[in-house]
């Protein structure tokens, strides 16, 4: 909701890959969950996705060369949004609860977004992955919140349901306005307000 990632089809192409290769290989179950849960590192990860396109690639230099250009798309930061958390953080604390890799912390500084929030929760660090209650659970104690007082917004319908389920109010976020609609309360706002 905060970054938007291109697709790999460019890097595809000059590569010789089939369309979709690349996230066939990096987000099948068996590579993402260890790489999510912190039992391995992000290096590890992607030398594991290059490993499995070696065939297709015909080499493991041209593997590992596809891979090194995908690791390199830059995905694009939705401003909006991070104007609103600004906002949203200079009444309540933001936690950022990442399924991702241990790359993450790296990766928003790399984009000036180190300081979006008050509080990271990136599940490699912690072992657990969304929809896990556990993550949830973390999150409100880390914000020092009771999970009654917690707003939580993923554009993942089963992230949400799982949040609502340990007694978070839940939202489903689709696209600005819902976020608008939810922050509008905390910040004194009509959710139609310009906020760019």
């Amino acid at each position: 909701m905060v970054r938007h990632w291109p697709t790999a089809d460019g890097i595809e192409r000059s590569h010789g890959l089939p369309a979709g290769a690349l996230a066939k290989a990096a987000f099948a179950p068996s590579r993402l969950h260890p790489a999510i849960t912190g039992e391995t590192t992000d290096e590890q990860w992607r030398s594991a996705v290059a490993a499995d396109l070696t065939e297709i690639c015909g080499s493991s230099a041209h593997a590992h060369a596809a891979v090194t250009d995908w690791s390199n798309l830059v995905p694009r930061v939705d401003h909006e949004v991070v104007f609103l958390l600004a906002q949203a953080r200079t009444i309540a604390t933001v936690a950022l609860v990442s399924n991702a890799t241990t790359r993450l912390e790296w990766d928003l500084a790399q984009q000036g977004l180190d300081d979006l929030a008050d509080i990271v929760v990136n599940t490699s660090r912690v072992g657990v992955m969304k929809p896990d209650p556990r993550v949830y659970l973390l999150a409100a104690e880390r914000a020092g919140a009771p999970l009654h007082r917690c707003l939580f917004i993923d554009d993942t319908a089963a992230n949400v349901i799982a949040a609502s389920e340990v007694g978070m109010t839940a939202l489903h976020y689709r696209q600005i306005e819902d976020l608008l609609t939810a922050l509008a309360p905390l910040l004194n706002t009509a959710p139609d307000a310009q906020h760019t």
